[in-house]
């Protein structure tokens, strides 16, 4: 059977493990990390969990870690997650995001996602808040309206990059090589070397070619192949 590459997340974790994969990229929520999750399936489904449950909480914090970690994001991956998402209000607001970070080319697509009337993010008592507050300068002219009171950006809520990369190795690759599929199945075989071209890329969401070129390189790279044995010669035999 051929491989047959999966972009899209195929399940939404449960409420803990969702929690766990969002304390492992750096989101301080009460949780045990868990262990390299994937990013951008993290901050997908955390933006579910905000956009669509109304939880500004879990909002608020991903907003900070976005402004804060976007450009280790792979905007590539993210754009087409969600655009495959059917919510239109999920779809504004992450184009509110990508639309922030406009200097960021990566994310013009994300920004060119959403096309229709503004929404706001709360649906009743935007206007009143918005007159009081101002609006989050961080939405302005954006497809999601927000009162400046609404998503509180406090940076003690994540953590920083340097730390990050200390407890996420896939985030640390990313660091080293750009954000990237090839960054994350180098992080992978780095965990477990025994993963097969096919398999490393569905862990990584990348293609079969990529996979089987950094399976090459990881193996050329490994300790083994850096200090191959010496050869000797077997002594001749006495006449």
């Amino acid at each position: 059977m051929g491989f047959s590459r999966t972009l899209v997340p195929t399940q939404s974790p449960q409420a803990d493990m969702l929690t766990s994969c969002m304390a492992g990229i750096g989101m301080n929520f009460t949780a045990v990390p868990s262990a390299d999750p994937n990013i951008e399936d993290t901050i997908l489904f955390a933006s579910v969990e905000g956009v669509e449950n109304y939880d500004l909480r879990v909002l608020a914090v991903l907003v900070t870690w976005f402004g804060i970690h976007a450009p280790w994001v792979n905007a590539d991956r993210l754009t087409k997650i969600v655009e495959a998402q059917s919510s239109s209000r999920l779809r504004a607001f992450w184009s509110a995001l990508a639309s922030w970070h406009k200097k960021d080319r990566r994310f013009a697509r994300l920004a060119r996602l959403y096309v229709g009337q503004r929404q706001n993010l709360i649906e009743t008592g935007t206007n009143f808040q918005v007159r009081r507050h101002g609006e989050d300068p961080r939405f302005e002219g954006s497809p999601i309206r927000v009162a400046a009171n609404v998503l509180r950006d406090r940076t003690s809520n994540v953590l920083q990059p340097a730390d990050l990369a200390r407890h996420h190795n896939s985030y640390r690759y990313r660091v080293m090589m750009g954000p990237s599929f090839r960054a994350d199945m180098w992080a992978a075989l780095e965990r477990d070397p025994t993963l097969s071209a096919a398999e490393l890329a569905r862990r990584t969401y990348g293609s079969f070619a990529t996979a089987w070129h950094v399976k090459r390189e990881f193996r050329l790279l490994s300790p083994a192949s850096q200090h191959p044995k010496t050869l000797r010669p077997k002594p001749a035999k006495s006449a």
